[in-house]
């Protein structure tokens, strides 16, 4: 199970705090002085200029690295720029890594330059007259810490004039200082990271080794003074902090702790290697491929710790599939007809608990053989690694929503009577055969309430080597078989189970409830990857599927009439809904709203249409999805040249609840679209929206 981490906790409410920004009085926006210089004053078409956006903190405070930690959060830089000028990365300079005991974070103090470079495009011609002099503007926001912390937001800029020449500016030196400390080492493709015994399920160490790690002026391999690896984030898994040094002369290795969130174990890291020699730092961004002790890349592992733990869990299910209903009223009878065959002797009473007790796990072998023929015809390479696919992922929610609905009683499983009438047949010979088959019998006349517990673990064995899945269905098997050889041990202890009645139907249903939340697991963590709209169309799908199931099990499994429409309504709920949830959503052409954007886009000569949406707006998504995301309107938009701008209220943006209160409207949706004549008013569409609505009005905002 995917549980939030305590980092990602922290840096909520950080994030909190920065957003409350806007709502703070200047000298609650922080103490550090923002400023955006560049190393050159003029420059070419074609030239990258060095822009710097230079942060200087007062004593005792700092802001954060791209990666800060375990608490504060990146400082973040939205460009502004005429067209033809591209910004690259943030090139980050190395921080300082500081432990206050309780946290680890990484800083800069005092002062930080983190360079952006620009590019002027080849064809670039500025409007303006010799010289031609363009403004660079960028909106910077930080969180700055002492003992608290604040978040600080500002908007600077600079001048470029656009000549013949490139000139430097009195900032280059500033600049080419900070350049040098940005990580620049070139590393070699000589690491070897290999992963070490898991200390826990959610926590393993990884040993990074290299040769020739630092070279002093001599030539030599000099010693290291110190050495850490600075990772960068992840929302999957953590570098822990702690650096173990086994190595520090000419080949340094070091022992790292990986702490994982979710999914599997990773098969790279990235981050930068920093090096101390001689009162040197110097550092260089790795990607690192780790690999198991053989050489080849490890996914996941488990420990013989949490291998017996899943056996045990798998035996307790086993266990607890005596307590169903199909199973729970026939032990006795077994019990007591091993007793009359064996005329009351304990020893031929026992052999025949265990004989069935056999035809149990031969039945459950079976299965586990199906699973591992299916498992290699699907052409499965590696162990563990199906639930980073979306669709298994979603097969598996499918599974367990099923398993649940049929635990609250929506449907039945049922085997085929030809296959139900052979294995009576087998059952019904005397002796040890008879005996082996009943067991075989037992779990055939068990799926109807075996086959929902079943399904979970056919899902779990998928992601497993085959050894773990004929242990685990054995575990299973072992679970169910248990009572039996325990009572054909000891059949005086019969009279201490209790009677069959209406309680065992409710202990089943019951049962249904965890899968419900394991369904709802899988789906919060897998929906989001179809997409923008992925979490509403998977979600209809699994509520269609419900639906479905419980017309097949109302109408074709317990009704007299109309069973082959029922059959066709469930069908087509199944596939249509099936195939909204496979769609694919546009690529998106939308931009963030504001009035500044607004008057931009119409300044430039473009029409503009504003979605005010919101993500609980049902109205909303349905002309979003109706009206708005459809093919015809994306080629009007594309034909007019209108720029598309969309309003998120999700979160109850004040500068949008001002915007409505201006067209009249208590809230979502509003579709505006403003005409490319600056002199007109924007046209304001109706709540429910048709393609042709918006199209029509795109037309007349287009003239």
């Amino acid at each position: 199970m995917h549980f939030i981490p305590v980092r990602s906790i922290q840096r909520f409410l950080l994030a909190l705090l920065a957003c409350l920004a806007p709502f703070l009085s200047p000298a609650q926006l922080g103490r550090t002085q923002v400023h955006l210089i560049l190393d050159s004053d003029t420059a070419r078409p074609g030239d990258t200029v060095m822009a710097g956006v230079r942060l200087q903190m007062p004593d005792g405070w700092h802001t954060y690295w791209r990666n800060s930690g375990a608490s504060g959060i990146p400082t973040k830089i939205v460009w502004d720029f005429p067209p033809g000028v591209t910004n690259g990365d943030i090139l980050w300079p190395l921080p300082k890594k500081t432990d206050d005991g309780e946290f680890t974070t990484y800083i800069y103090e005092g002062e930080v330059v983190l360079l952006v470079p620009l590019k002027i495009a080849e064809d670039f011609n500025p409007e303006d007259s010799n010289p031609r002099t363009i403004e660079l503007k960028a909106k910077v926001s930080w969180l700055e810490c002492r003992e608290s912390c604040m978040p600080g937001k500002a908007d600077v800029s600079a001048k470029l004039i656009i000549s013949e020449k490139l000139q430097s500016s009195t900032n280059a030196n500033i600049i080419a200082s900070w350049n040098t400390k940005v990580p620049r080492l070139s590393f070699p493709p000589n690491f070897r990271n290999q992963w070490e015994m898991q200390t826990s399920d959610s926590t393993r160490p990884v040993v990074i080794s290299y040769q020739r790690a630092f070279t002093g002026e001599g030539g030599g391999a000099a010693k290291l003074d110190s050495i850490d690896f600075f990772p960068y984030a992840s929302d999957q898994f953590e570098v822990q902090p702690a650096t173990e040094v086994i190595s520090a002369s000419h080949d340094f290795q070091i022992r790292k702790v990986i702490k994982k969130f979710s999914g599997n174990w990773p098969k790279e890291i990235s981050g930068v290697i920093v090096m101390t020699a001689g009162g040197e730092r110097a550092g260089g961004e790795v990607t690192l491929h780790i690999t198991d002790p053989t050489g080849a890349v490890t996914a996941t592992a488990s420990t013989p710790q949490s291998l017996w733990l899943m056996l045990l869990y798998a035996f307790i299910g086993g266990l607890i599939l005596n307590v169903m209903p199909c199973v729970f009223p026939v032990i006795a009878l077994k019990i007591l007809g091993f007793v009359q065959q064996s005329q009351n002797e304990r020893a031929h009473i026992f052999r025949h608990g265990l004989i069935y007790a056999l035809g149990v796990l031969v039945s459950f072998l079976v299965l586990a053989g199906l699973v591992i023929s299916a498992q290699h015809a699907g052409g499965n390479a590696s162990w563990g690694m199906q639930l980073q696919s979306p669709v298994f992922t979603l097969v598996l929610t499918l599974l367990t929503l099923l398993v649940a609905l049929n635990l609250f009683g929506l449907f039945e499983v049922t085997v085929h009577g030809h296959v139900m009438s052979q294995a009576d047949k087998l059952a019904a010979q005397d002796g040890i055969a008879g005996t082996f088959f009943n067991g075989v019998l037992a779990t055939l006349l068990a799926t109807p309430c075996t086959a929902p517990f079943l399904a979970p673990a056919l899902g779990f064995a998928f992601t497993q080597p085959p050894a773990i899945i004929v242990a685990m269905f054995l575990a299973v098997g072992m679970g169910l078989a248990f009572p039996y050889i325990i009572l054909s041990w000891q059949p005086a202890w019969l009279k201490f189970l209790p009677r069959p009645g209406a309680w065992m139907e409710k202990f089943k249903m019951a049962m249904g409830f965890p899968m419900l939340a394991t369904t709802m697991w899988l789906y919060s963590f897998n929906a989001k990857r179809f997409g923008e709209s992925g979490p509403l169309r998977i979600g209809l799908f699994l509520v269609a599927t419900a639906m479905a199931v419980w017309i097949w099990g109302q109408f074709v499994q317990h009704g007299r009439k109309g069973k082959i429409i029922a059959a066709l309504c469930s069908l087509i709920l199944i596939f249509s809904t099936g195939a909204f949830a496979f769609s694919k959503d546009a690529p998106s052409t939308w931009q963030p709203w504001s009035p500044e954007a607004v008057d931009k886009a119409r300044a430039d000569g473009h029409p503009v249409l504003v979605d005010f949406t919101a993500d609980w707006c049902t109205t909303c998504q349905v002309n979003k999805h109706v009206a708005i995301d459809v093919a015809s309107t994306q080629s009007k938009l594309k034909e007019i040249g209108a720029v598309s701008l969309v309003g998120d209220n999700t979160d109850n943006s004040p500068a949008i609840g001002a915007e409505l209160k201006k067209f009249e409207r208590a809230g979502v949706p509003l579709v505006l679209i403003y005409p490319k004549d600056r002199t007109r008013q924007p046209i304001v569409l109706p709540p429910l929206l048709t393609p042709g609505i918006v199209q029509a009005a795109l037309d007349e905002a287009g003239k």
